[in-house]
Order: structure tokens, then sequence, then C-alpha cells
């Protein structure tokens, strides 16, 4: 068996996410289709995490193992000839018999971009806050969210079972370009709306509607009040996984909104 780590960006806003779902179109199971047919054979592609409904990835990771012994590019170039517009294989390597996309993985971080004005073309990629938002409360709130945290009240209640709500955030950033502010979030591992609800309660304190004590009482002790502040998935991407020896450059915008 030959096993091949694929990466991808894709437009997640006319799927239910990453993940293959009963009469729902996915983008894992976009990819197994197209690859099923050119290998002619069923194929299972595991992705490194899932992205809900709507959720965009600059750099999502995925792998693939078949019987056939293929050329990397001649795989990228035949998936990327019949995948929707909406999804782009960046690359295809040779990967490791073990590798494994999701349990090798060591971190992962979104981005999250807010648009400070209505946009014509970037309205798929942002969420348009309309309120004037205070930039320096908003750099107080995330540094607040830094560090290993039980983050319960982020959670959805609906999340698998089992599942730790203590998570070590490795690093937050905030960033202006413009009129986008740019969240990123690094963490080993994410809750199911975690991200958004991070987001929609450091909006609320740029609104200077929530304080620096509200914040430390919904880290601290569990509070439904994250779930009322939840941003919209429109402007989330899942922007890399990390693995042994992978880095973070600088934020960037994404080629959609340069």
């Amino acid at each position: 068996m030959y096993k091949y780590k694929l990466v991808l960006e894709y437009d997640g806003t006319n799927y239910c996410g990453w993940q293959v779902q009963k009469n729902a179109k996915s983008v894992q199971g976009a990819l197994i289709s197209v690859a099923g047919g050119f290998f002619g054979q069923p194929v299972d592609i595991q992705g490194a995490g899932r992205t809900d409904a709507g959720v965009h990835a600059l750099a999502q990771v995925a792998h693939l193992e078949i019987s056939h012994k293929i050329d990397p590019d001649v795989l990228r170039i035949n998936l990327n000839d019949n995948l929707p517009a909406s999804i782009n294989v960046l690359r295809v390597e040779n990967a490791s018999p073990r590798f494994h996309a999701r349990h090798h993985a060591l971190g992962r971080s979104y981005l999250y971009l807010i648009a400070r004005r209505r946009t014509a073309f970037g309205k798929r990629y942002v969420w348009w806050v309309k309120d004037r938002l205070d930039f320096t409360r908003m750099e107080k709130t995330v540094n607040r969210f830094q560090g290993f945290h039980d983050f319960i009240s982020f959670a959805d209640k609906k999340m698998d079972k089992g599942v730790s709500t203590r998570v070590n955030v490795e690093r937050v950033e905030l960033k202006k370009f413009g009129d986008i502010i740019a969240l990123r979030i690094v963490a080993s591992h994410f809750l199911w709306k975690m991200v958004r609800r991070i987001v929609g309660v450091t909006v609320e304190a740029g609104r200077g509607n929530l304080s620096g004590h509200d914040i430390e009482k919904m880290v601290s002790a569990y509070s439904e009040l994250p779930a009322r502040f939840t941003a919209p998935p429109s402007g989330l991407f899942l922007e890399k996984v990390l693995y042994e020896g992978d880095r973070l450059s600088e934020i960037k915008l994404p080629l959609c909104l340069l």
C-alpha cells in the first residue's frame, strides 16, 4: 500500500463541512468521489480535522492510501482537473505508511477575519461588524484566552462525548490590515465552535459591552453567554495544520481578500 499526504484549500460556503454526512455535500465526500473515479476503486481519505458548515481552509491536510503507486504531481493534477472550483489541492507528497493526518498533527492554527466596512467582494470570507470596535480592548481580551484553560463555556453542548474541554491555547494574535481585523489562534486541538465563540466574545468586548472581569468569569467558570455571541462561519479559515518541525509565518490575508 502507498500513502500520500494532500494539502488543500477550499471555500466552505456551500459545503456541510469537511466530514462526509448523509444527504449533504462535504469536502471529504467530493475528494473521495473524484479520487475513487480516478483510481477505479473505492478510496479512503482522512483529514487532519473537521471544519464546520461554511468554514474555509487555507491548508487542510489529508492522507490517501491506495495500492497504486503514482507520481504525486500526476495525482494532484488529476484530482484538480475533476474537483469543483471551490476545492483545490495545493500539494501531494509521498508519505510514510505510518503517517496519519490527524493523529500526527501537533497543532492547528485558525484565522478569523472581521471586516469593519461593507464589502462587495469578500462577503463570503468575513464577518462584517457595523459597530465601532476598540482594537485595544480586543487585544486585551484575546490575551486572556492564551494559556491552559477549561473552555467549556466556549464549546457547543453537542460536541463529542469524552472530549476534554481543557485546551492549551499556545498563541493568540490580533492584527489590522486596513479595514480587516485578523485574529489567529493556535492550539493542539479545538472544541466545536470554540474559535467562533472566542471571536464573538472578543468583538463584544470591542463594542464595549463586556469588561475584562466578564471575560475572566467566562474562562474560570461555566457560562452560557459565549453561545449568544457565536460569530458566523463565513470569516473562519483553518489556516495551517502543524507537524513536527513546522513553524508559523506572520499573519497574511488570504488570496481571496487581496
